[in-house]
């Protein structure tokens, strides 16, 4: 699909509602973002729906795929570019079967056999793996896998691996040498200060390793 992965932004519903989420997506888009997903647990399906409308007509206007996490109806809804489900979500052959190959869908995996499995099927078009190091933004969260665990998922699987939890601008550089497709960034970009300069400082990170053409 020649997706761009590398910076990969994922909404948080701690930091962002109907009132902010226009300008903060915006501005990690200007930042350098190359994909956006909108992500809830907490909302009703009515103001996640308000939201992701929102979010999906910012990220169409810079020609940015948007995401939805979980929720194929609601990607549906909004007309997103794809949707990222868990293990225990819908199977992606499922949601593969609803919206054919044009669809995007990413599958989080948080384990080796999940990404052998993942090889086994061919049916996602990335994987997310972690977390890679402890997050927040999840209330249980899968085992911390750390870098070793990211590299070798990396080298073993045939899909585009994104590296995901915890990463942030400090650690961010551990990361980008086992070589994803990208790395998710939740609270690096939204929990304090302004999205733009937070997201920039990845990618000048990512620039400074020489890490993809950011």
């Amino acid at each position: 699909m020649g997706i761009d992965f590398s910076l990969y932004v994922i909404t948080d519903e701690r930091f962002l509602n109907i009132s902010n989420i226009a300008e903060s997506v915006e501005k990690a888009i200007l930042g350098g973002a190359t994909i956006i997903q909108y992500r809830a647990k907490k909302k009703n399906t009515k103001e996640m729906y308000e939201e992701a409308l929102v979010v999906r007509e910012i990220t169409k206007r810079y020609n940015i795929p948007f995401i939805v996490n979980d929720r194929l109806d609601l990607a549906l809804a909004v007309k997103a570019d794809g949707v990222h489900v868990g293990q225990e979500d819908l199977p992606v052959n499922a949601i593969k079967a609803i919206v054919g190959n044009d669809f995007i869908v990413g599958l989080s995996t948080h384990n080796l056999n999940q990404v052998k499995r993942a090889n086994e099927e061919m049916l996602a078009d990335y994987i997310g793996f972690g977390p890679v190091f402890p997050t927040t933004t999840k209330e249980n969260p899968d085992p911390v896998t750390g870098t070793d665990l990211l590299c070798k998922a990396v080298r073993i699987s045939k899909i585009p691996v994104v590296a995901t939890g915890g990463i942030n601008e400090k650690n961010v550089d551990d990361v980008l040498k086992c070589k994803p497709a990208g790395v998710a960034v939740v609270r690096a970009a939204f929990e304090k200060g302004d999205p733009y300069k937070n997201v920039l400082k990845l990618k000048r990170k990512a620039k400074e390793l020489n890490w993809k053409k950011l």
